[in-house]
């Protein structure tokens, strides 16, 4: 009787260890271990916690300014005519632009630019006042330093803005109208009041960085699991992702608990980037935090497990750079955020749906800027919700890949230590 008690208790603890309780602390060990080596990789934590804080606020606040005011100009007039000092007035007048300096001639001017005392440069050729009032096309050189694209659009949006208006006075001058009214419809049929309805100051800011700012999640979190991986197989001894131990004999174990360490920083990550920021330089901010919720939980959770579906493509910390760094620039064009998505191919469409940015930066510009539910983006949320499921069992399928590799390397080890004791004592002398 004592020997079948004996017997039966290890089969009890084997139970317990197996059991719901059993995963349930190995999850939870998994999940400190990877908190554990989050908080002691510095380049995981870089890419976690500093880059996440401290990246948006610096783009942010290089694009705060969401137009330029006063950029100066240089004006070359070899006209020197009543309409060309007209239209010079007009542009001055403008309150993103400054007449600054009057030159001689465009070597003069060029000298200014290449100084970066102006930004650009107004030329007027000496035949313009005769060719305006002869009823020709008269041509006013704008010429614009594209270092910066807000000075270019300051200047050159200044410029035509006058030349239509002086080509309208100069229709009426010459119609043969007789009251204002008949003056007005000949040179302006249909009168357009643009109003900007979304993003109402009309700057870079409001436009994209609220996109840049879903998108830096994205990387950043693909960069902090790529790393993680990367250290993983550095310090394992035969390279693997997944070492050999009683708590990582699950699928289920492995991917839940490191999942849940990356969503948990995340979430506090997600709250920060998303609704703090824009708070921070008074962008166009519209959202519900409830609607903001239910858009990036399955945003995080897709890309959770899309960077540790590619993770095991990583073999070294280093090569996570070219995996990710690069393809800042292509996502953010592929969410139609920068680039219409009328013009976006379809082959390069049919790419962007496995991106989950795409999806996350169209639902939170919708919601964010322009005042949408969660009703009105529920296609993004759906195709959010796709992707983290499929990219979940494709990380299932890719750990357990790496748990069979762990035991084929293990069980070879064990197999070549066992040869070797045995070669050992067969070449070891028998005594008398």
């Amino acid at each position: 009787m004592s020997e079948t008690k004996n017997t039966t208790k290890p089969n009890n603890k084997q139970k317990a260890s197996s059991g719901p309780l059993g995963f349930l602390s190995s999850l939870c060990y998994i999940w400190w271990l990877e908190m554990k080596s989050t908080i002691k990789d510095e380049g995981v934590l870089i890419f976690f916690l500093l880059v996440p804080l401290a990246y948006p606020l610096l783009y942010s606040w290089i694009y705060n300014n969401e137009v330029v005011r006063e950029v100066p100009v240089a004006i070359v007039d070899l006209s020197h005519s009543a309409s060309s000092r007209e239209f010079i007035q007009d542009f001055d007048a403008s309150p993103d632009v400054r007449a600054a300096y009057y030159c001689n001639n465009l070597q003069e001017a060029e000298a200014l630019v290449g100084k970066q005392v102006v930004h650009g440069i107004l030329y007027f050729p000496s035949d313009f006042d005769l060719t305006l009032h002869r009823g020709e096309k008269a041509h006013v050189g704008v010429y614009c330093d594209m270092s910066l694209m807000l000075t270019y659009k300051a200047i050159y949006q200044t410029a035509l803005a006058v030349s239509m208006e002086m080509g309208t006075d100069m229709k009426k001058e010459q119609s043969m109208s007789f009251t204002e009214r008949d003056e007005e419809v000949s040179t302006e049929p249909m009168v357009v009041d643009a109003e900007p309805i979304f993003n109402t100051t009309g700057g870079y800011g409001n436009a994209i960085l609220p996109g840049v700012l879903i998108l830096i999640l994205q990387q950043t979190l693909l960069l902090g699991i790529g790393l993680s991986a990367g250290t993983a197989r550095e310090n394992n001894r035969f390279q693997d992702l997944v070492p050999i131990g009683k708590h990582y004999n699950g699928i289920m174990k492995i991917v839940l608990g490191k999942s849940s360490c990356y969503f948990m920083i995340y979430c506090v990550m997600a709250a920060y980037v998303t609704m703090a920021v824009p708070h921070f330089f008074n962008f166009t901010m519209l959202a519900r935090p409830a609607d903001l919720f239910w858009l990036l939980l399955p945003y995080l959770l897709a890309v959770i497990f899309f960077g540790m579906t590619i993770s095991c493509l990583v073999r070294y910390r280093e090569n996570v750079m070219l995996l990710v760094v690069f393809t800042s620039i292509p996502f953010l064009f592929l969410t139609g955020a920068s680039w219409p998505q009328s013009s976006i191919p379809g082959s390069w469409q049919g790419v962007s749906w496995l991106i989950p940015s795409t999806f996350g930066v169209r639902g939170y510009l919708r919601i964010a800027s322009m005042g949408a539910t969660i009703d009105d983006v529920l296609p993004e949320v759906r195709a959010l919700w796709i992707q983290a499921t499929v990219y979940f069992v494709t990380t299932c399928f890719v750990y357990r890949f790496q748990i069979i590799n762990a035991r084929k390397h293990a069980i070879s080890h064990y197999q070549m230590i066992q040869d070797r004791i045995k070669t050992a004592r067969e070449k070891k002398p028998t005594g008398k």
